[in-house]
């Protein structure tokens, strides 16, 4: 446990019967485990049973390739500056295709310079999301033509998904687990 973590790990064994129960479907199901966001949103475990559902929707089912999935992940594990969302997400993006240079860059909060056109577009309407809270309708217009309604409805769902995972992650202080070759976020100039 981090001397800092304010909602850390909970024992298996002390757990009443709805927190056994999210935490049995966790561990059963792709996550394999209790772990990062999961493990402070234990102590509303309806919460998370249902956060959960829609992460892995998000995650393991979504219309957008994994690549994007993970592409969009890291730019909100930036703009939140969450160390254990870009430590897994980091190396997800890299194993589904994302280049070193265009994770670099987001971890320093720019813009990739060597992005693939789909890339560009997750880009571009994440961080008008990010920024503004909406997207204009010439970013909405090339994202509907590239990933239909139901890809333009999953990415912004999976950027709403992953600002509240690491809000609360930021406000338990959950720590990252080990990365190795995962360099940490550094703090945003402000």
């Amino acid at each position: 446990m981090s001397p800092t973590d304010r909602l850390p790990p909970l024992p298996l064994d002390q757990l009443d019967a709805t927190q056994r129960a999210a935490a049995d479907a966790l561990i059963a199901g792709p996550r394999k485990a209790v772990k990062g966001p999961f493990i402070p949103l234990l102590r509303s475990p309806v919460l998370l049973d249902r956060v959960q559902r829609v992460g892995e929707y998000l995650r393991f089912d979504s219309a957008l390739p994994t690549r994007l999935n993970e592409f969009a992940t890291l730019m909100v594990a930036r703009a939140t500056t969450q160390q254990f969302e870009w430590a897994i997400h980091a190396a997800a993006a890299a194993k589904a295709g994302t280049s070193a240079a265009s994770i670099a860059a987001l971890r320093e909060g720019a813009r990739p310079a060597d992005m693939s056109e789909d890339e560009a577009l997750v880009h571009d309407f994440c961080a008008e999301l990010l920024a503004h809270h909406g997207v204009c309708d010439p970013t909405y217009a090339r994202a509907l033509a590239r990933l239909g309604e139901r890809g333009v409805v999953d990415l912004t769902a999976l950027v709403g998904y992953f600002t509240m995972v690491c809000w609360v992650l930021n406000v338990a202080h959950t720590p990252p687990e080990p990365a190795p070759g995962i360099d940490p976020l550094p703090p945003l100039p402000r």
